[in-house]
């Protein structure tokens, strides 16, 4: 059975509301294992042991968490070369318009090797429940993608 690592930070709540309805897409496929830890808890032994990940995480001064960025900072050269062509996706909850925080993520997962398979889903302002259903989606659609091969 393939498994989806779905790992974030949140301090206001916001980002974590974005984090359960990805969750909850993601359950809609049965097929597939998924797991959601915070960012300070997700370990090099959890990243090989899932076949794609979704990153959340706040936009901080135009960055991403530094949660997130210790998770990246802890696992970059262990998992290096370990992890190649893994799916993932991102979202993030901006304060601003969310490209820092996702550019510094991708810069780092492009080094990782891992690729990209969704477009991120970034909330500007309050999480409506647009935002809620994009999160579902992008959920569903990654484990999707895992249970029928196409990841």
């Amino acid at each position: 059975m393939k498994s989806l690592l779905i790992t974030c930070h949140s301090q206001s709540g916001s980002t974590q509301r974005m984090a359960d309805a990805v969750e909850r897409g993601a359950l809609r496929e049965s097929d597939v294992n998924t797991v959601m830890l915070p960012a300070f808890d997700t370990t090099v032994q959890h990243l090989l042991e899932h076949d794609a990940y979704i990153f959340g995480t706040p936009e901080n001064f135009g960055y991403m968490s530094g949660a997130l960025k210790d998770l990246f900072d802890r696992t970059y050269y262990p998992t290096e070369g370990k992890l190649v062509k893994r799916p993932y996706a991102v979202f993030i909850k901006a304060g601003n318009d969310g490209s820092g925080a996702l550019r510094s993520i991708e810069r780092i997962v492009t080094g990782m090797q891992l690729k990209k398979v969704a477009e991120a889903v970034i909330c500007q302002g309050d999480v409506s429940d647009d935002i809620i259903v994009e999160c579902e989606e992008l959920g569903q659609a990654l484990a999707a993608g895992l249970a029928l091969g196409i990841f």
